[in-house]
């Protein structure tokens, strides 16, 4: 039986790990299939290697800037193509046909142009003729594109197979041809050249069109046959020697070297090794952040949802990368990684926030195509994050943190571009766009703050704020029902804040849970005698209903929050601010009534559990020092804080902190404040029985 419950216990350890493995293995699917050229070089910096030799003949490859120069020489000089279409000519000749013969009937019947009529012959065939003329000489209708083009501007004509050049000059728009006819016709041998005029003239039609297709398919031809090598390196030449300097030559040198050497070996090595060495190189990054967490952040491990949580940074940054890498119209600087730390701080602390987020730029690192400048900025945008606290729960801060976020970016890509190019003109500022826009996604921190505590069971500064409503229905419930216990825990809401700022817990977790922490105490306010301006009600029933009542509004509190959905964490501190203690009150007046009965002490005990964290230890000594100080009557200074110091030492005595990990030099620092803060804060209570270590509690 002990056998299975260890199994089972140790279920979610053994899930975590295997969440580890997956995503190990979905990252490193995620690298290039191609080795990784082992030399790092820059524009006018010093080779720090060794005499680099070309180990085999490799062409030297032209820079993108020759290229696209290239191509902007052939997309200008380029000619476009214009296609001969048949059917108009035939088209318009039959059109002319049918027309003159038309014309020729009214004519014949109005008794008009008798040399017309009496050789109709010799106008149709001029006419005929004419217009074989024009349309083997071509009438063009320019694209749009080619409208302010000169005379000289050279065109292909593409007539069924074969293609010739043609300027426009001796081509015919349809205007020209319309001109043509309009002068060629008086001076042609006819008698009544005016009768064929306004036929042909509504017969032309452009019989040369532009073609896109071929214009596109040569275009394309032409531009596909750049060469993209304007030399060679042969094997054994020096590329460049040791403490040398990566002039622009040299580097384009460089750069061919690098596209050969990664295709040349790429080739001949298996893509089983270069998997293999980036799924190891993988494993001992992730392997390290695991480390860490199990060193400093072990509940993190033990937890299958927390776990999963962290991981899902390094899966989903992994994929971003690897998706924008693949896509040419996107930059990795678009990538927004500081919600990372904003989030990861707002669930923990600057420490993890910071480390995972160096774990998650040395991944994307492998990813990415920028080089170690994308590294330097990731990281230093990363510190910033973590030293200007940023804090979702305040906008105006959030918004100034989003500002000094763009500006590191800024400011570290200018210096690295300065050290690369060495000239202001030549740093592309277009990267700014990318950083701008980053800065700007960097605004989904919000959002993801609230989805991904409901998602994963945190508890955020966002929800804290909107918990500690005073019209919230649970806050509201107490103040009409308990205004005393309200007062009380307002009282330890502040003392606790204080206490939490001072040694750098979370003082407003604390302020918050201290304000829930008693409001079980609504099921029986008038048991409390901070709620009662009459009679005690206790003075009617037994120490041992007394005890359960008073114990009762811990476990009623408990039942309160979980029907009101209020955050575990927040429950946590309602079952722990009394620990295991006993009802000492109670407890005594019980065995002083029945001396020598024996009786279970677990009746007059809390439930516990005992506290854990930082916050919980506050609490519940903030708690007891508030109570129990109401009793005292006009104390000294001196008897104030020796009265403190035994309520202290009560809780140490009966362990109440031995589960807590807080450190003793913080617990005293809490006490100090608790002391300070108390001296003027008393309400008369019920003398308690003097012992060796008193235990007063407030629920009397």
């Amino acid at each position: 039986m002990e056998e299975k419950k260890s199994a089972f216990t140790s279920l979610p350890t053994y899930l975590s790990y295997l969440l580890v493995l997956t995503v190990v293995v979905f990252i490193s699917f995620l690298f290039p299939n191609n080795v990784k050229f082992k030399y790092q070089f820059e524009k006018g910096q010093v080779w720090r290697y060794d005499d680099l030799v070309a180990p085999f003949d490799f062409a030297i490859r032209k820079t993108d800037d020759e290229i696209q120069t290239e191509k902007k020489a052939i997309e200008a000089d380029f000619s476009p193509y214009y296609e001969v279409i048949p059917a108009v000519a035939k088209n318009s000749k039959q059109s002319f046909d049918k027309q003159f013969n038309l014309q020729l009937e009214l004519v014949k019947k109005a008794d008009q142009f008798k040399d017309v009529t009496n050789h109709p012959e010799r106008y149709h065939n001029y006419g005929t003729a004419m217009l074989d003329r024009m349309f083997n000489r071509g009438i063009i209708a320019l694209d749009s594109a080619h409208q302010n083009k000169g005379k000289d501007f050279v065109i292909n004509i593409v007539e069924g197979n074969t293609s010739y050049q043609q300027t426009l000059d001796n081509i015919l728009s349809l205007k020209t041809a319309q001109s043509l006819l309009s002068d060629s016709l008086p001076y042609s041998r006819l008698s009544e050249p005016e009768f064929l005029y306004p036929i042909m003239e509504n017969v032309l039609a452009p019989n040369l069109l532009y073609s896109d297709t071929l214009s596109q398919m040569f275009q394309k031809d032409a531009l596909g046959k750049i060469s993209t090598a304007r030399g060679k390196v042969k094997k054994g030449e020096l590329i460049i020697p040791n403490n040398g300097y990566v002039t622009d030559d040299i580097y384009q040198k460089l750069v061919s070297y690098r596209f050969q050497y990664e295709k040349e070996i790429s080739d001949k090595k298996s893509y089983l090794y270069v998997f293999l060495g980036y799924f190891l190189l993988t494993s001992l990054i992730i392997g390290v952040f695991i480390l860490y967490l199990k060193l400093f952040y072990n509940p993190i491990v033990n937890h299958f949802r927390e776990m999963l949580f962290m991981l899902l940074w390094l899966f989903v940054y992994s994929y971003l990368v690897y998706a924008v890498e693949q896509t040419a119209v996107l930059s990795t600087y678009l990538i927004p990684f500081c919600i990372v730390p904003i989030v990861v701080r707002t669930f923990y602390d600057g420490r993890l926030a910071l480390f995972t987020h160096i774990v998650i730029v040395l991944i994307a690192s492998f990813l990415s195509s920028l080089g170690y400048e994308f590294t330097i900025m990731q990281i230093l945008a990363g510190i910033v994050v973590v030293l200007s606290d940023v804090n979702t729960r305040d906008w105006s801060r959030f918004f100034y943190s989003m500002l000094f976020i763009f500006l590191t970016y800024a400011l570290a890509y200018f210096g690295l571009s300065l050290i690369q190019e060495g000239a202001l003109n030549k740093i592309d500022w277009s990267v700014y766009n990318w950083i701008a826009m980053n800065a700007f996604l960097t605004l989904l921190a919000y959002p993801l703050v609230p989805l991904l505590e409901r998602l994963f069971g945190y508890l955020s500064p966002i929800t804290l704020v909107e918990l500690s409503d005073m019209n919230r229905p649970l806050l509201r419930e107490l103040a009409l029902k308990a205004p005393g216990t309200l007062q009380h825990s307002l009282q330890v809401a502040n003392l606790a804040e204080a206490a939490a700022s001072k040694i750098g817990a979370d003082p407003l977790l604390v302020k918050v849970a201290a304000l829930y922490h008693d409001i079980g105490k609504t099921a029986n306010p008038l048991y409390f005698i901070e709620n009662q301006s009459g009679k005690n009600p206790h003075d009617d029933i037994s120490n041992l209903e007394s005890a359960e009542i008073i114990i009762g509004h811990v476990t009623e509190g408990v039942e309160m929050a979980k029907k009101y959905k209020l955050p575990k964490v927040l429950v946590d501190f309602i079952k722990t601010h009394h620990g295991n203690t006993r009802v000492e009150y109670f407890y005594k007046n019980y065995i002083v009534e029945n001396p020598g009965k024996d009786f279970d002490e677990a009746l007059f005990r809390y439930p516990g559990p005992r506290p854990s964290s930082k916050e919980e230890t506050i609490l519940m000594i903030a708690d007891t020092i508030e109570a129990a100080c109401k009793s005292l009557k006009s104390p000294s200074e001196k008897e104030l804080v020796e009265f403190i110091d035994k309520l202290v030492a009560g809780k140490i005595t009966h362990g109440q902190l031995e589960n807590s990990n807080m450190t003793f030099s913080e617990f005293e620092t809490c006490v100090e404040v608790f002391k300070q803060i108390m001296k003027s804060v008393y309400h008369v209570r019920i003398e308690y029985p003097e012992e060796e270590s008193p235990t007063p509690t407030e629920d009397i």
